[in-house]
């Protein structure tokens, strides 16, 4: 199979006014991937499924990312000139930069043809906020169905094009996102029928009163 940087290169040619870049993973596995731009992101799926050299038939894994704002420090070594006219000296200088918030989708290709891969390529949201769509692979991928439905559940990416984006694990009416970094879990589970261990340490508190020896559940349910 050709590199990740050819098949870089490859879609650049393909798809000129696509923004593709090459995402180095510095970890033991290195399984770098390729950011996608989303207005070029189906064309370039379908072109990654079709492309004989490629031949990427089958997505095995679709997972959410969460990156919430953070504040980045950056040093670098400058040199400053003595006043009294000595040599210069290199300090280091700091600056700070706020890195903006967002959310990704990340998806695992093989070829199933050819018996090759991954590839794996991430599509990127504008913030967390109000800019969470993406377009939707599902069409060109039937196996991202419900792993689309899962990520547009617990993380709140909205997937542009879905055949039936709705919620998959939770409620229809439940409002967060479970697996967003500053999500903060309810004191109270209205669907825990017997709480324990540290959601009933939470809860003592919604309970009218406590009688030692007997639980809070109980009691609630003994009240006429």
């Amino acid at each position: 199979m050709e590199s990740l940087e050819q098949i870089r290169d490859r879609l650049l040619a393909r798809f000129p006014g696509a923004t593709i870049t090459l995402v180095p993973n510095p970890g033991p596995a290195a399984e770098h991937t390729i950011s996608l731009d989303n207005a070029h992101a189906f064309e370039i799926a379908r072109f990654l499924r079709d492309d004989p050299a490629l031949q990427l038939d089958y997505c095995s894994n679709v997972t959410g990312i969460d990156w919430p704002e953070k504040e980045i420090v950056e040093t670098k070594k400058v040199s400053v000139a003595d006043p009294a006219g000595g040599p210069a000296k290199v300090v280091e200088e700091k600056t700070k930069r706020i890195e903006p918030g967002r959310l990704e989708a990340v998806y695992h290709l093989y070829s199933m043809a050819l018996r090759h891969g991954p590839v794996i390529i991430r599509l990127r949201t504008g913030n967390r906020s109000d800019q969470v769509t993406v377009p939707s692979l599902t069409p060109v991928w039937r196996s991202c169905d419900f792993q689309e439905r899962e990520i547009f559940d617990l993380f709140g990416i909205v997937f542009e094009g879905h055949p039936n984006l709705r919620r998959l694990l939770m409620w229809g009416d439940f409002k967060d996102h479970p697996m967003r970094k500053d999500y903060v879990e309810p004191d109270d589970y209205e669907w825990e029928p017997t709480p324990h261990a540290e959601v009933l340490e939470r809860a003592q508190a919604h309970y009218p009163s406590v009688t030692p020896g007997v639980s809070a559940p109980a009691q609630v349910e003994a009240k006429p």
